[in-house]
């Protein structure tokens, strides 16, 4: 099987890093920014709504989300595509550094966007639908889905990014019970409007 030279530089990242607790912290800063930046951006704030914006996600989130994508437990096609190869070989006390080293960067501030369509999105973000049984995305994610401990911060991610995650949650293609139960009964309409509330904080 042919290893792409991401893979390779992150493997040789992993190998050097010495053992005292010091050193694994600076080898995870290192490995997020001559690894993890090329696709997440420097500092995690990611340009491309095909990678996630990982600058001031809850730590928690992001090691319980790491360690799914070592462990391939994580099986929605773009965890497959770009991270299960990347977190192969990433121990505990790297996965908890990048994941420290991540949460302590400032997020994106949040985008512009149609103003009749965010206030749809945020009318369903606080108060969800009753009809659909669609419950208030913030009673989980915050008012200012800020997140909270294993619970990811949404305000300020990329509005394709949000969308994709939402519709692998309503088909299953992403593994979780709570969020596919919540997020079911929404439409293609709803989705795109809590995406662009969600992308404008």
């Amino acid at each position: 099987m042919r290893i792409s030279p991401i893979a390779a530089g992150l493997a040789a990242l992993m190998v050097a890093a010495p053992g005292a607790l010091a050193a694994e912290k600076s080898a995870a800063v290192d490995l997020a920014q001559k690894v993890c930046a090329t696709c997440h951006g420097p500092t995690g704030r990611s340009i491309s709504p095909t990678f996630p914006r990982l600058a001031g996600q809850q730590a928690e989130y992001l090691d319980t989300e790491i360690k799914a994508f070592r462990d391939q437990s994580r099986a929605d096609p773009h965890a497959q595509a770009f991270m299960w190869g990347m977190a192969a070989q990433l121990t505990d006390p790297t996965i908890k550094d990048l994941a420290a080293y991540y949460a302590a960067q400032a997020p994106v501030a949040g985008s512009g966007g149609n103003p009749a369509e965010i206030a749809a999105g945020e009318k369903l973000y606080r108060e969800g639908d009753e009809k659909r049984d669609i419950p208030a995305c913030q009673a989980c994610h915050g008012e200012k889905a800020e997140g909270a401990g294993a619970i990811p911060r949404l305000a300020g991610q990329h509005r394709d990014y949000l969308e994709r995650q939402l519709e692998a949650f309503a088909g299953s293609l992403r593994a979780n019970e709570i969020m596919h139960n919540n997020s079911k009964g929404l439409s293609a309409l709803q989705i795109s409007q809590v995406a662009a509330f969600l992308s404008a904080q």
